[in-house]
């Protein structure tokens, strides 16, 4: 069975809930990605719950790391013996602290975060980032990519225009991405998995649709379906 190009966000209230989608969603996804609030609070637990759980699969590691260069570079390197396929980093901080997380784990896709896909327009104003989102995106990509980033994550809003400027082994992560009539939560700049992955992205990262349903696996299953049959 061919696994979709789906990172499951497992962003639940503990451990034993997260191993639990890890283990429905798995047989049917590439990857699984542990964010901010499961690692804080579960640490490498989580990451090897994960990885275990779901048979295997991919670990996206989302801290999306933004400091100064020699900080995020130490930060990198502590989460080496995690062996993460991504980790994420701010591309705002710079190419001299994207390039410290690159130089500091080698062997992973240090992933660079563009614009977040719950900010609008009006939220890039509001904070002095030049816009608009698909030329600041645009922009960061290239600067990150530049700097030793071996993935990005964009929104699909967003995907096609850099697909078109980054060398192609360069993996493009889109979150925001919503089956057709789901809720659209926090989101802001989405799209649906099928649209995302015509339009160049590479993986996608799906949450709530998946790990909110009532049946995981079946989620799961249907979003897999839904792209394999293109």
């Amino acid at each position: 069975m061919t696994l979709a190009p789906v990172a499951v966000a497992l962003d639940g209230p503990d451990l034993a809930t997260i191993t639990g989608w890890a283990a429905a969603a798995g047989p049917y996804v590439s990857t699984m990605k542990v964010g901010l609030e499961t690692y804080l609070r579960d640490g490498d637990a989580a990451v090897h719950a994960a990885r275990d759980a779901s048979g295997g699969r991919d670990v996206f590691l989302d801290l999306k790391l933004h400091d100064i260069p020699n900080t995020v570079g130490g930060a990198a390197r502590s989460v080496a013996h995690l062996a993460p396929t991504y980790l994420t980093v701010h591309a705002s901080g710079g190419a001299a602290m994207v390039r410290a997380a690159a130089d500091a784990l080698p062997d992973t896709r240090v992933t660079a975060v563009t614009v977040l896909t719950s900010m609008s327009e009006d939220d890039l104003a509001a904070v002095g980032l030049l816009g608009p989102a698909i030329d600041a995106a645009r922009r960061l990509a290239l600067l990150a990519v530049g700097a030793g980033a071996r993935a990005i994550v964009c929104s699909p809003q967003e995907v096609a225009a850099i697909r078109a400027e980054v060398p192609r082994d360069v993996v493009l992560i889109t979150p925001g991405v919503r089956p057709a009539g789901a809720a659209l939560g926090d989101q802001q700049r989405v799209a649906t998995p099928e649209q995302a992955l015509a339009d160049g992205a590479d993986l996608l990262v799906i949450g709530r649709p998946i790990t909110g349903a009532p049946d995981v696996a079946a989620a799961a299953a249907q979003i897999a379906a839904s792209l394999t049959i293109r």
